[in-house]
């Protein structure tokens, strides 16, 4: 393999993630995906996209929903193979690339989950749902919402997964990496000072806030005058809140790649 070759190694590791998720009917995390939200729409208010709480506890579910999905397609993918990597990187590999390839193939899996989340709560939720969201229509600004909260997700656990050295410590992480998003999300309890600093570090904060404003829950009953800001319906507020989604992914996807750099000092 030639070194200084990285696009064809991104050509080639990329394939082989797709020959991998042929070979292992790997479309099961789709049927996964469409269970997990079907659960969420049969628990959510009758009232999802009509009134302030019911709509904000909703979107809650959902962000909880995607996270989960979005970190459980990637969670073991490179710590599994991290014997190959090392063999492969002191052949030519270059770690960017292999990164690179990963990514590329989450991205095509994460699309297709994000347009099965958002056809079913379309579905669900059509007597309430808004004609049109602040720039596209509902359903198209949706889809891009659910897909970048699954795709940062997913990025995070590729993350996690060229931290850690073996599958069985990625899921030891795992829920504790789920708690963090969850609990830091701002949606649970009050924050402030540190655990506020942490909060705009998550996934959760910034994906409720903007399926928020989508919803446009600031001229919903009972809306929260405090949390106004937060749900500002406005072109220049969604597209910054996608901007610092896919931010997330970039940070996630250069850690992924520099923790890799070390595979080499791998004792095992």
């Amino acid at each position: 393999m030639q070194r200084a070759n990285r696009l064809s190694q991104i050509k080639i590791y990329t394939g082989k993630c797709f020959r991998i998720f042929l070979n292992e009917k790997g479309f099961k995390i789709f049927i996964s995906a469409a269970i997990i939200t079907l659960i969420i729409c049969m628990v959510t208010s009758e009232d999802m996209f009509a009134t302030y709480i019911d709509t904000r506890n909703g979107a809650f579910a959902l962000v909880c929903a995607c996270i989960w999905i979005g970190i459980f397609n990637s969670i073991q993918s490179v710590c599994k193979e991290r014997a190959i990597i090392k063999r492969e990187h002191r052949s030519g590999l270059h770690i960017s690339s292999y990164i690179a390839s990963h990514m590329l193939y989450e991205m095509a899996l994460c699309a297709v989950e994000g347009v099965i989340v958002t056809v079913i709560i379309c579905l669900a939720n059509m007597n309430n749902l808004p004609n049109s969201g602040v720039l596209f229509p509902t359903f198209l600004e949706l889809c891009i919402t659910f897909f970048l909260i699954i795709y940062s997700s997913d990025a995070l656990g590729l993350m996690v997964s060229s931290i850690v050295k073996t599958p069985n410590t990625a899921m030891t992480v795992m829920p504790f990496v789920l708690i963090l998003q969850l609990v830091m999300s701002g949606m649970i309890f009050e924050l402030s000072g540190l655990t506020e600093l942490v909060s705009n570090l998550t996934i959760a904060k910034w994906g409720l806030n903007v399926i928020c404003i989508t919803a446009n829950v600031n001229a919903m009953e009972g809306y929260s005058p405090a949390l106004v800001a937060d749900y500002e319906y406005s072109i220049s507020h969604l597209v910054q809140l996608w901007l610092l989604l896919i931010l997330f992914t970039v940070i996630y996807g250069i850690i992924s790649v520099v923790s890799l750099k070390f595979v080499d000092k791998d004792k095992r």
